[in-house]
């Protein structure tokens, strides 16, 4: 080795160490150019570490020895002469032990480390395990604790190889997890016991088994540092222990209760601080989760329910975007809400509750109403029956005497608007007056504003009565209100003009001046915000008031979205993204010419960094991964260097970056890219022909976007990229297609060589996708896409595309998947309300896929059936129940008559089904009997008298019913005409007549009125003295249905013979039409 090389590389090292930026640059310049390069630089590097008296220069050598050999695979180090790696290899062990400065030691043994992960799996130095494995059961305290270090970080870069060693290191760590000198040995065996849990394989049973005898250890270490107040150390044991939650290896399955039991215990320990506190809930959080199926297998949502709700009592920071642990609670109450049965959740919840809201304590009836509110998005059909008893609370604490509890009650009001819109539409005399109270009063003006515009949003019909009086009072207080209410205020006023359409018209332009300056705001934060809520708000007045009015602003505002692109904003981006598709979808074609500048700024969105233009050492999504912030179990993951684009290593010591910042822009620019990938889709379907120039860069910059670590992204990707498919196919002139696996030759070869393009990455895409969200999204899309392009879409995909939706509903799709359910154990009968919006739509998949096929679905049909069926059971939820009856009605649709040697089956149960206690079932199973019976060619006659006696009952009810009730009647007067239409004669017309003409007119279901008038049509042609004792009736429900001021309730063909048959009765009875008042259509 050159002396004068290793002074001339130590002199540049203490130059990079001296404060004095003009002298660092030059010597990183030197060392780059002259010394890096060249392999002698190792140990030049290693003896430095070795010798130099300055600590400083120390750290910096390890730092720069580890880069150089970890460089480009090793490609220095390898040119080190074999006696000189000898040396090091021999040297830095006993270097590391007698380092006395921990950061250096550290430094040193990532050196070793990175030695190892060139060395070890080469079968080159072999000594350095039993060397590890001796100093870390050393008597000194110092050499264990640089033992494991050093074992850790060594796991950290290598682990392959190991495997045989595997259970001897189980043992280590089994004492090293009990050292009773140094909680430094306990955190650092947790940590690399983290790390080799990562390679752990499913079918290494005695791996697994070795290791899950580890964690009650594991545990008490993390309740170590927790108790000592080590933040640093239990952010990193918390870490691990996420790592564990996400891995897909039953590890944790056995330890539930007592995990789930030692977090809850953390969490709402007020002695801790409250940063470890929230640690510990956030790892709660993703326990309940990740591990849902062993959560809901031991019931243990009652016992959280009880432990969580004093924590949702404390208080709250005035930050929205603080962390405490009441946030985290409520977090959690919903995550139990929306990961398990509700019945698990509800009814413990309920009691809790009540008692909590009737203590003389406001801290408590404030938690008692934002539990309510977060659990009603999991929960909201099991609550639905159960509102009369909730609503006195609500209405209790909208009058509360406390205002912390009245603005939490808004809060409740909010998440009830948005998951019961009709029991909340319902309460709106009792509600509106309330909350219009709470607006005047500054101590709740802000959330009142917020329930107020969650509750205009839904009062469609309702809304006329108070517009005046609510414009009037929002529009008074955009002039005094401080910018934060002035934001909630606007998106109140956007929502009302939403409810009322074309009724907005007259307060229009005086709120489009009264926004103006708004839209003009340049400053950041509060500013931004307020800009962007009014460009949504415009947004919607446009589509409220429509084109014609709204024309004379659009120019002027899309200049003003284009401006606040301009502003590097992300929420303002986001903004003027969804103010672009609502102007497509308002001015459709007179939009295409703003196309050419608003289509690549969707796709430089899509493109760009995601952390800022300047970290190019954080460039992709595994990189922010490593940083870990609790908050998500993504993000426990192992903290490595990061390679630059020309292969240089940065360490993440030498990374100085607000990684909390980091994490908040990152986030805000995925939403902004969600809503990017989202408004591509808009702007094709609305756009059409003018959209074909960006068309071919959208579907690249789309599919690129299907691997993305957000879901949002990757399902509004998905949304677009087949909207894409079925505007082209559209655009292309398509002929009708006939239903069948064959009939493929109709396909414009352009249309079909698109789908290939966009169905293979999206099919791969499914086969690892473990968000149910996306797998939803795919499946209705998919369904969507079937249903409009037919067969041939499917052509040399059917199997693929079936098993997608088979795998839902035998509960086998990945994400449906806990890695702690026993292999034995069968997928839990009870499911969370959330699941079943999958089920569901796998059952529009299945449904897309009997009509494009049509009589090819028989082969299918068995299997289906088993699967589809079991979804109606009496402990299925209500959505269950009715998607499993409406999926199968749909097939039969498109199966007709080929679903013949199936009739028994499905007629039983629809039979069933007819007396569901519910009546979005019996309106499913009603067209579902009502559809067998016309498309079966087996005789069904002998059923019929049953079958009327069993829909007798649907028939009944008060004009004042609800909806659903009233929609179950119109499809039993469908069943009942589809019957009439079959077989005439099998019906005891004189009993049936009277109950099916007084059902009439339909009133809710109006795509009934097709087998409704064709029963009559045919009955007039067959037999028509039958009806002549009902013709004034039916004369009146033909003047009710042709209406010209009401919606078309019969379509074009039913009303053309509708006319043509009331001309043939004028013929008889001119009298009786002209009463009706029909003489307009002879």
């Amino acid at each position: 080795m050159d002396p004068n090389f290793v002074q001339g590389l130590h002199q540049l090292l203490v130059q990079s160490t001296a404060n004095d930026t003009v002298q660092l640059k030059a010597a990183t310049a030197t060392l780059n150019k002259e010394y890096y390069k060249n392999p002698a630089c190792i140990p030049a590097l290693a003896s430095i570490l070795a010798s130099s008296p300055e600590q400083a220069v120390r750290q910096l050598a390890a730092v720069e020895l580890r880069k150089r050999i970890a460089q480009n695979a090793g490609e220095l180090w390898i040119q080190v002469s074999q006696d000189e790696r000898n040396q090091i290899k021999a040297k830095l062990p006993e270097i590391v032990l007698q380092e006395p400065a921990k950061l250096v030691r550290h430094s040193a043994a990532r050196v070793i480390a990175a030695i190892a992960s060139i060395e070890m799996p080469l079968g080159q130095w072999n000594d350095l395990l039993p060397f590890l494995t001796q100093t870390c059961v050393s008597p000194q305290v110092a050499h264990r604790e640089v033992g494991v270090y050093i074992l850790y970080t060594v796991f950290e870069n290598i682990v392959e190889g190991f495997e045989s060693h595997l259970q001897n290191f189980f043992k280590l760590f089994e004492s090293l997890l009990q050292d009773p000198e140094s909680i430094e040995v306990r955190i650092t065996s947790v940590k690399a016991l983290g790390t080799i849990a990562q390679y752990l394989d499913i079918d290494d049973k005695n791996d697994i088994k070795a290791f899950q005898a580890l964690l009650p250890s594991m545990i008490n270490v993390i309740g170590q540092c927790v108790e000592a107040g080590d933040e640093a150390g239990a952010r990193g044991l918390f870490d691990v222990l996420e790592t564990l939650l996400i891995l897909e290896i039953p590890i944790l399955g056995p330890h539930i209760p007592q995990l789930v039991e030692f977090l809850l215990r953390c969490g709402a320990n007020r002695n801790y601080e409250n940063d470890l506190r929230v640690l510990a809930l956030n790892a709660l959080n993703w326990t309940v989760q990740y591990k849902k199926s062993k959560v809901q297998s031991h019931n243990l949502a009652p016992a959280l329910l009880q432990g969580l709700m004093p924590i949702t009592t404390e208080e709250e920071p005035e930050d929205i975007d603080e962390d405490a642990p009441s946030r985290s609670s409520l977090r959690i109450i919903d995550a139990l809400a929306t990961n398990l049965p509700p019945n698990q959740v509800f009814p413990a919840l309920r009691q809790l509750i009540q008692q909590y809201f009737s203590s003389p304590d406001a801290a408590q009836r404030r938690g008692a109403m934002l539990a309510l509110g977060v659990v009603v998005e999991g929960c909201s059909e099991f609550m639905t029956p159960l509102m009369n008893e909730v609503w006195p609370i609500v209405e209790a604490g909208l009058r509360d005497p406390d205002a912390s509890v009245r603005k939490a009650s808004c809060v409740a009001v909010s998440c009830l608007c948005e998951w019961l819109e009709e029991e909340c539409v319902a309460k709106h005399q009792v509600l509106v007056p309330i909350i219009m109270e709470l607006v005047n009063d500054p101590a709740t003006q802000r959330t009142a504003c917020t329930a107020l515009d969650a509750l205009l949003e839904i009062m469609n019909n309702v809304i006329d009565q108070y517009l005046p009086l609510i414009m009037e009072r929002l529009a008074g207080l955009l002039d005094t209100a401080p910018n934060p209410v002035k934001s909630v205020i606007i998106g109140a006023i956007g929502s009302a003009a939403h409810a009322s359409r074309e009724k907005f018209l007259p307060y229009f332009q005086p709120t489009m001046d009264r926004f103006k300056h708004f839209l003009v705001l340049t400053g950041e934060g509060e500013e931004q915000e307020l800009r962007g809520i009014t460009m949504d708000a415009v947004g919607t007045f446009a589509e409220a008031v429509g084109k014609e009015v709204f024309r004379p602003y659009f120019g002027d505002m899309m200049k003003q979205a284009f401006d606040g692109m301009s502003l590097g904003s992300a929420r303002l981006r986001e903004c003027s993204f969804l103010f672009f598709g609502v102007m497509a979808k308002v001015f459709e074609d007179e939009f295409a010419p703003y196309l050419p500048s608003v289509v690549p700024a969707l796709i430089q969105s899509l493109q760009q960094a995601e952390h800022g233009e300047d970290s190019s050492a954080l460039a992709n999504p595994e990189t922010l991964s490593a940083f870990a912030s609790g908050t998500s179990p993504q993000t426990a993951i192992k903290v490595e260097d990061f390679t630059t684009s020309n292969g240089e290593v940065i360490d993440v010591e030498d990374l100085t970056v607000d990684i909390d910042k980091m994490l908040d822009v990152n986030s805000t620019i995925c939403i902004e890219k969600e809503i990017a990938a989202d408004t591509i889709g808009v702007l094709i379907a609305n756009t059409k022909s003018h959209f074909l120039p960006f068309m071919e860069q959208s579907v690249i910059e789309l599919t690129g976007q299907l691997a993305h670590y957000y879901d949002g992204i990757r399902k509004s990707a998905t949304d677009s990229l087949l909207e894409i498919v079925r505007t082209f196919y559209e655009l292309s002139g398509p002929v009708e297609w006939t239903p069948g696996a064959a009939n493929v030759g109709y396909l414009d070869p352009r249309v079909k060589e698109l789908a290939g393009h966009v169905l293979v990455p999206l099919l791969d895409m499914y086969e690892s996708e473990d968000n149910k969200k996306v797998v939803a999204g795919l499946c209705i899309d998919l369904a969507e896409t079937i249903n409009k392009v037919g067969p041939a879409f499917l052509e040399g995909r059917v199997e693929q595309i079936a098993n997608i939706a088979m795998q839902i509903l035998d509960q086998k799709a990945v994400c449906q998947q806990d890695p702690d359910q026993d292999e034995e154990e069968e997928a839990p009968e009870d499911s969370a309300e959330y699941d079943s919006i999958l089920i569901s739509s796998a059952g529009d998949l299945v449904a897309a896929l009997a009509t494009a096929l049509g009589a090819d679905f028989s082969q299918a049909f068995p299997t289906f059936f088993a699967l589809i069926s079991k979804y109606y059971k009496k402990n299925k939820s209500l959505s269950e129940r009715s998607s499993a009856i409406g999926c199968l009605a749909e097939i039969i649709a498109g199966m007709k008559n080929a679903v013949t040697p199936h009739t028994q089956n499905l007629f039983e149960l629809f039979y069933r089904a007819l007396s569901d206690p519910e009546p979005e079932v019996q309106t499913n199973a009603c067209f579902a009997v009502g559809l067998l019976v016309e498309h079966s060619e087996m005789d069904l006659s002998s059923q019929y008298l049953p079958l009327l006696a069993a829909l007798q009952p649907i028939f009944h009810v008060t004009p004042d019913a609800p909806a659903p009730r009233l929609t179950a009647r119109d499809n039993a007067v469908g069943a009942v005409a589809r019957l009439i239409a079959k077989n005439t004669a099998a019906i005891p017309l004189d009993q049936v007549l009277p109950v099916f003409l007084e059902a009439l007119p339909l009133k809710n279901d109006f795509l009934e009125n097709r087998p409704v008038f064709k029963a009559i049509f045919h009955l007039f042609n067959t037999q028509p003295q039958v009806l002549s004792p009902y013709l004034d009736r039916l004369l009146q429900v033909f003047a009710y249905v042709l209406d010209p001021s009401g919606p078309d309730q019969v379509g074009d063909e039913v009303r053309a013979q509708l006319i043509r048959l009331i001309s043939a009765i004028n013929q008889e009875q001119p009298a009786k039409v002209q009463a009706a008042g029909l003489a307009a259509f002879v």
